[in-house]
């Protein structure tokens, strides 16, 4: 986290361009941009800044947004449910179809109904999700009007109308995804269905589900988190470009009006705390690997 926080904070001051330029205009002086950077301590030298940065990162500060008048870890929290619920429906919606495809494409391994499915997994995978956001707009918002084409609904709507604004967006980031989930289930599915022990049970006269659910993927579910862990990592920072796409107010979009308005204690503070929780899931993952695998707790 030490490293993340050096390189985000070089990353956001080697921008181009000057957050007290785009706050005046271009119809400020240069005396008057040079007084607005004395009072936001933008004309510190480099290092003093990145010593300022760090001391509140140790105090759990992440500083005031220059453009939004109020702290990062407010603007933060006002957009991360609006986030962390999208990434939860994609991760959801990814796992749901994922998993269960890429069990039975091991089972079925080598027929047309693999074969299909490695191809359409293939070809997902290889789409950017941008694309399949504006391809389903143009089809179920504009076309069809079967679902609102963006934003997240009126102030006074309900719970239940906001996740009608989430479905396409969670779609769009999820199929995505939901690709790369197949491929994890179904590699560590052909590998433990040639173990020894598979073969027994079948030997013993187990029915299929039996053999494939409780004895199979049993011995294969810890791929599965693995890759699950990365997934919903990825998702959370795959929301920028989605978020952007469907004009969501979360965490995403906050963080490219942040670029595109220099705001750096914004930008810091984002993706130190993405990074954050990057590195907590993975860490809960590897925990679960014990809970899972009583040969991990050995």
């Amino acid at each position: 986290m030490f490293l993340v926080a050096t390189v985000v904070f070089l990353i956001a001051h080697v921008i181009p361009g000057d957050p007290a330029a785009v706050m005046l205009g271009p119809a400020a002086t240069a005396a008057d941009v040079a007084a607005l950077r004395t009072r936001l301590g933008l004309d510190a030298p480099l290092p003093l800044q990145y010593l300022g940065f760090m001391q509140s990162v140790a105090r759990l500060r992440l500083g005031d947004s220059i453009f939004l008048g109020q702290t990062v870890t407010a603007a933060l929290a006002e957009r991360a449910p609006l986030t962390l619920t999208l990434t939860l429906m994609a991760a959801a919606l990814a796992t749901l179809i994922g998993v269960p495809v890429g069990i039975l494409s091991a089972v079925k391994r080598g027929s047309m109904a693999d074969q299909t499915v490695t191809a359409v997994a293939m070809t997902a995978a290889s789409v950017p999700s941008f694309w399949i956001g504006l391809t389903l707009i143009e089809y179920f918002a504009v076309r069809w009007n079967i679902l609102p084409v963006a934003g997240y609904g009126p102030p006074d709507a309900g719970w239940f109308e906001q996740l009608r604004y989430l479905i396409l967006p969670a779609i769009g980031v999820g199929l995505p995804n939901m690709a790369v989930i197949v491929h994890f289930p179904r590699n560590g599915m052909l590998e433990v269905l040639q173990e020894d022990y598979v073969r027994t049970a079948r030997a013993k006269g187990l029915g299929p589900h039996a053999v494939i659910i409780k004895h199979a993927f049993r011995n294969a579910r810890t791929q599965v988190l693995t890759i699950l862990g990365l997934v919903v990592s990825g998702l959370i920072g795959g929301a920028i470009v989605t978020e952007t796409v469907f004009a969501l107010p979360g965490v995403g979009n906050l963080i490219v009006s942040a670029v595109l308005r220099r705001d750096y204690p914004v930008i810091q503070g984002a993706l130190l705390v993405i990074s954050g929780l990057y590195v907590l899931i993975n860490l809960g993952i590897d925990l679960l690997y014990a809970v899972l695998d009583p040969r991990v707790r050995y």
